[in-house]
């Protein structure tokens, strides 16, 4: 994996804008040269997973052999925090803490605390969400609400036990996973999202069962396209099922109309039920591609800045913090790189662009 270590001064010299002014406190980073705006910052906070989900951290790479992240390697919650600030000075809204399992994290309650104090450009708090396979929610969903968590979003590939198993390949049953669900319910978590990754022949079965099983419930299924993240899930577009079937399969049982988007650079695409009983989304990043208006980037695990969820290389800022750059001089770094993005990966993806070594998802989260 290429990273690459960003040399303040020589990028300024470089660049024929600038990058001071810009990035100036209180004023949004650079649109890139699509003028997108960035407004969303997904944070890994570890690489570790208690799952091994074929699509995701396939056993066949991720064994018990294999080499995660030492500990120091790690961003501190001080530098998370610091890393949260910074960007939310320069227009960031909303953050998602991911993984990996980002509940394994130790005392994460305490990172959710120091980010909850966070003011965006418009002296609003920062919205907080965290992406959960949901096996330790149980016990930490009150916790997590009380450190002002915002939003809960849970993996749940199928309702179907052996389906479910085989996914997760650790034989971790559903059962867990909605218990999970309920206790987040209990202790306030609104509208929470389950997100279910479709894969032809392996759980397309149970795309209705799922819209069914939640549908009056509150809270959103989002049915996800099975996509070429990483290099080690074995993606093929044989094995996509396109969004449109799956909102077909869904209309045909339990009438569903489509819906605007919330906010601008939305990801899912909404559907409503004709009877009022809630919500469902699609995620088409493979058969209908939104990179035109992707405004987020990410964070990995050890402090790098990818771009893109498809990128093959990211710019290290772990190392600016821990040589001593002030918050000035990494807002700089980060401006710069936003200013140069040109990301369409979605847009241009074939099967040869999908062999390419690419960043795996459970190093800078979904």
């Amino acid at each position: 994996m290429t990273t690459k270590i960003i040399n303040i001064v020589d990028q300024r010299e470089a660049s024929s804008k600038s990058v001071t002014s810009s990035t100036s406190a209180h004023t949004p980073f650079f649109s890139d040269t699509r003028g997108r705006v960035l407004r969303d910052l997904r944070i890994s906070v570890t690489d570790r997973c208690n799952f091994r989900c074929t699509y995701c951290m396939p056993k066949s790479v991720f064994g018990k052999d294999y080499l995660f992240l030492p500990q120091t390697d790690l961003l501190n919650f001080d530098e998370i925090t610091r890393m949260a600030t910074l960007f939310a000075a320069h227009g960031v809204e909303k953050i998602r803490l991911t993984g990996g399992e980002p509940l394994l994290r130790k005392n994460i309650d305490v990172l959710i605390q120091m980010l909850s104090t966070i003011k965006t450009i418009d002296d609003k708090p920062l919205d907080i969400a965290l992406t959960t396979n949901a096996s330790l929610l149980f016990k930490k969903a009150q916790v997590l609400k009380d450190a002002g968590l915002n939003r809960v979003t849970v993996s749940l590939d199928s309702l179907d036990e052996t389906t479910f198993c085989a996914m997760n390949d650790v034989d971790y049953s559903v059962a867990e996973v909605l218990k999970g669900i309920e206790a987040a319910h209990k202790v306030g978590f609104k509208s929470i999202k389950i997100n279910m990754v479709v894969q032809k022949g392996v759980n397309d079965k149970d795309v209705v069962a799922m819209a069914r099983h939640f549908k009056g419930s509150g809270h959103i299924v989002r049915f996800i396209e099975f996509m070429d993240v990483g290099s080690s899930n074995g993606w093929c577009m044989d094995d996509v099922v396109p969004s449109a079937e799956i909102v077909h399969m869904i209309n045909a049982e339990m009438p569903i109309v489509e819906a605007k988007s919330n906010y601008t650079g939305e990801v899912a695409e909404r559907w409503t039920y004709a009877d009022g009983s809630g919500e469902i989304g699609v995620i088409s990043s493979v058969t209908q591609a939104f990179c035109s208006s992707c405004n987020r980037t990410r964070l990995s695990t050890d402090g790098k800045l990818y771009t893109c969820l498809f990128s093959q290389s990211g710019h290290d800022l772990r190392v600016l913090m821990r040589s001593g750059k002030s918050d000035k001089e990494i807002a700089d770094a980060v401006g710069l790189i936003w200013s140069q993005r040109d990301d369409q990966y979605s847009e241009i993806r074939t099967e040869e662009t999908a062999r390419m070594k690419k960043v795996e998802m459970s190093y800078i989260g979904g």
